[in-house]
């Protein structure tokens, strides 16, 4: 086997599982499936509901808990991941069902899961850590807003009015509930919100949406509620694997909602591992193989007729506080929800849509951390800023665009800051052994500038107009081995700088130049004006030496009105980079 090929092999066996997720699988099973029970237990509501939401009824929700919950599960990076239909998937998938059908959302799924693979093989999960917190705050805030508007329509006991834009299809809910009021949609839809935010106040362990749920299904059906609508018929189990949904020629028209799900399948599953890892001691989830098991997962559950997944970040908050150590949990919560669709269907199936409607606005509600905006709030005006931003286009666009939104106006702002740290300051010229006298006459023609900080694109024109509205010298010593990095617009402004000196007839030098620095300016043509006699100097003295000497020989000074000072002593290596002000 050739090297690259080896190291195909090695890429490719990273990304399964191994020996050592078998031997976590092992340590405490008894209690994995107690986890994995009730993380099934919360997770039915939840997947019923999001998939009725996404547009392609309750089964959809269901398969995809089922499939890619378990595929998510055993090729996943985290052991404590759960996987599955989210609100913000369904936030994505709306108009996408809107504009291309239920076969159009099944094709986007497949094919971001493809793209998902591609970047589990390119190693792109890492890139998550770049991700501000603010973004993260704004999106998950903007998110839960979506999810609880888009439940008004069920709450309300009224058809789903037409439209992609959220807001637009709330208001025209709201109309309608006020010409013909379901009061009955509305007081399941409360009874139920209110059983889980009160009960996960007062035993947060205990599973109050399917409690919840269960009680006003049992009363709807007792009193005979005609206007609590039941989810209507499911499948007894899952549908026969297909790919008759695909359609090649629409390829091309699907590829960009399928950048835009698989984005938000990276994102949203990354995300929810971080918060794993952070609610536990000694897990740690692998970003590139959670990438690779959310693909596997995503490529899979459309041939199920379920809908794309990612990581859900309330029932994998459940699966850490009810004990789960490794990802069997999560694959018997899979397991569970397989029994149900296979043996509870009819029941299921008598679930009111209002009481659904209940269980997503809690979960919209218990979303939104506020001691966590309180704090990005108070934080910065910038991160104040960003996390608003983030929020409003969630809500007003979509996702995708909100996560590239809050990330260029963060990246804007951190550049910003960065460029105001870059300073140009005048300093004394060092006095040597000349007298007080000579010391004020070499001053008068000699002036010296530290820059401190960066020289790149954002703070470099800025530079450049405190340079070049320097007094009338002759010339100007720029010290610069405290000069943290430049780009080729730093040179430039800088080549541009000299250049406007030097028609002025100011001679400018430059002491500390680094070898970075050095090959930025030599490539734009700049390090020579730099050395206009093509002398290296490491220090400033020697560039005060150099301009004196230039002094003399213009006749601005006379050889006996400033005596020759002593050339310096060599510098040491750690002198070399900068000598005090």
């Amino acid at each position: 086997m050739t090297s690259g090929a080896r190291r195909v092999w090695t890429r490719i066996t990273s990304l399964l599982p191994g020996h050592d997720d078998l031997a976590d699988v092992r340590r405490d099973p008894r209690r994995d499936l107690l986890a994995g029970l009730t993380v099934a237990i919360v997770a039915l509501p939840l997947a019923l509901g999001f998939g009725v939401s996404s547009g392609l009824g309750a089964e959809a929700g269901l398969a995809t808990a089922v499939v890619a919950g378990a595929l998510a599960a055993v090729f996943g990076g985290s052991n404590l991941q759960v996987s599955g239909p989210t609100g913000a998937m369904t936030v994505v998938l709306v108009p996408i069902v809107g504009t291309y059908g239920p076969t159009g959302v099944l094709t986007v799924g497949l094919v971001a899961g493809v793209l998902l693979v591609a970047l589990a093989a390119m190693r792109a999960g890492k890139y998550m850590q770049y991700v501000p917190a603010p973004v993260v705050e704004g999106f998950t805030l903007g998110i839960a807003c979506v999810i609880g508007l888009q439940q008004i329509p069920n709450a309300l006991g009224v058809p789903k009015p037409e439209g992609d834009r959220v807001l637009v299809v709330t208001w025209r809910a709201v109309e309608e509930f006020a010409h013909s009021p379901n009061w009955t949609a509305v007081g399941l839809a409360v009874a139920v919100a209110a059983v889980m935010l009160a009960g996960a106040r007062w035993r947060p362990t205990v599973p109050f949406s399917i409690v919840a749920v269960i009680a006003v299904t049992v009363v709807a059906q007792l009193a005979h509620l005609d206007a609590a609508q039941p989810i209507g018929d499911l499948p007894s189990g899952l549908p026969a694997p297909t790919l008759a949904f695909l359609d090649p020629g629409a390829l091309g028209s699907l590829l960009a909602p399928a950048v835009a799900v698989a984005a938000l399948a990276a994102l949203e599953s990354l995300l929810s591992a971080s918060v794993a890892d952070g609610m536990t001691v000694g897990q740690r989830h692998d970003p590139d193989r959670e990438l690779f098991g959310q693909g596997l997962a995503n490529i899979a559950s459309p041939l199920f007729g379920g809908v794309p997944a990612t990581g859900a970040i309330a029932r994998t908050a459940v699966n850490v506080r009810t004990g789960a150590t490794s990802r069997l949990a999560s694959l018997t919560h899979a397991a569970v929800l397989a029994v149900i669709v296979f043996a509870a269907a009819p029941l299921v199936s008598r679930i009111p849509l209002a009481a659904l409607a209940g269980v997503l606005l809690a979960t919209a509600i218990r979303m939104v951390e506020v001691g966590s905006l309180r704090a990005m709030a108070r934080a910065t005006r910038s991160d104040a800023l960003i996390l608003v931003l983030t929020a409003v286009a969630t809500l007003a666009l979509d996702l995708v665009y909100a996560v590239i939104i809050g990330l260029v106006v963060a990246g804007a702002l951190a550049l910003r800051a960065v460029a105001q740290q870059a300073r140009l300051d005048q300093v004394p010229l060092d006095r040597g052994d000349h007298t007080a006298e000579e010391h004020a006459l070499l001053a008068e023609h000699i002036v010296a500038y530290r820059l401190d900080g960066p020289l790149f694109f954002a703070a470099a024109h800025r530079f450049l107009l405190e340079l070049t509205e320097v007094a009338d010298v002759r010339v100007i010593v720029l010290r610069m081995a405290r000069v943290s990095t430049m780009d080729a617009t730093g040179a430039l402004v800088l080549k541009d700088a000299v250049e406007k000196l030097t028609r002025r007839g100011i001679l400018v030098l430059a002491s500390g130049i680094r070898p970075g620095q050095r090959q930025v300016l030599d490539s734009v043509g700049a390090l020579e004006l730099l050395q206009p006699d093509g002398r290296e100097y490491a220090t400033t003295p020697e560039a005060i030496r150099a301009a004196r000497d230039h002094l003399e020989l213009t006749g601005i000074l006379s050889a006996d009105t400033v005596p020759q000072q002593p050339a310096p002593k060599p510098a040491l290596p750690s002198e070399s980079q900068e000598e005090p002000a």
